[in-house]
């Protein structure tokens, strides 16, 4: 098995009702790892967490209906999971409003996009390190970054941002674990095509559709296959950053479509 040092821990996943987050949990149970799904949905949850009973065997699977942008319902759900032993926090949940110039982005956007960018992940992440310090001393913190973390482009002032935070807040959170067994790490993709666009556009599948025009984007499972890739890494390995594109993508805005 591909992922085989999974096997038998149990991960902790964010925004597991769809795209990345469904593709990793359903990855993870079939390399026989426990899990805790974590979104906002419970239908689309419930899904999930079937598809991870079919795909995984003899594993535990979980579902806790939060919504992550809310510090009071993260800590509800942290004080379920007093005296388990948790070995991964995948913090996917995150997303994007609008497309709209500076000057006129509704500040309704901007916190909400803060809220579940930033906030919910840092307020999550303090909860389940102390979980990790003691007794156990070891466990892995897996951010799901973005290109827009590390290059920012027009229209997207907001959600660049919040990337960055996340990226500068998983550093400084590297530099303080370093005397350790916790990991952190990062995943940065660039063009992914899930229903992240379309929450983008407000709803219009159209022009959420014509981002991916002409080429071949990535896909949750392509990213799920990197989560559990650098999840699956000997314990004394820890792959900070992992940058990954589609081959016609170098960057924001540079994109070769046929």
């Amino acid at each position: 098995m591909a992922f085989k040092r999974l096997e038998g821990k149990t991960a902790i996943i964010t925004g597991a009702s769809a795209g990345i987050g469904a593709a990793t949990a359903k990855l993870f149970a079939s390399a026989g790892c426990n899990l805790v799904l974590v979104a906002r949905r419970a239908d689309k949850l419930e899904e999930t967490k079937k598809a991870c009973e079919a795909a995984g065997k003899s594993i535990q699977v979980e579902v806790h209906t939060v919504d992550a942008s809310k510090v009071s319902d993260l800590s509800a759900f942290v004080d379920k999971l007093k005296g388990r032993k948790i070995d991964i926090l995948i913090n996917n949940a995150g997303g994007v409003r609008g497309t709209e110039a500076v000057g006129d982005i509704d500040p309704d956007d901007v916190d909400i996009m803060f809220s579940l960018n930033v906030t919910g992940l840092i307020h999550l992440t303090q909860l389940v390190v102390k979980h990790f310090f003691k007794p156990q001393d070891s466990g892995h913190v897996i951010n799901l970054g973005s290109v827009a973390g590390r290059e920012a482009y027009q229209n997207g002032s907001i959600y660049c941002a919040t990337k960055a935070a996340v990226r500068s807040f998983g550093v400084s959170l590297l530099k303080e674990l370093v005397a350790t067994n916790i990991r952190v790490s990062e995943i940065q993709p660039g063009m992914v095509e899930t229903e992240f666009s379309v929450i983008r556009f407000r709803g219009d599948k159209e022009k959420a559709d014509a981002v991916y025009k002409g080429i071949q984007p990535l896909t949750g499972d392509d990213i799920a296959e990197e989560i559990a890739w650098v999840a699956s890494r000997p314990p004394h390995v820890n792959i900070a950053e992992l940058f990954v594109m589609p081959i016609a993508q170098a960057g924001p805005g540079i994109v070769a479509r046929k």
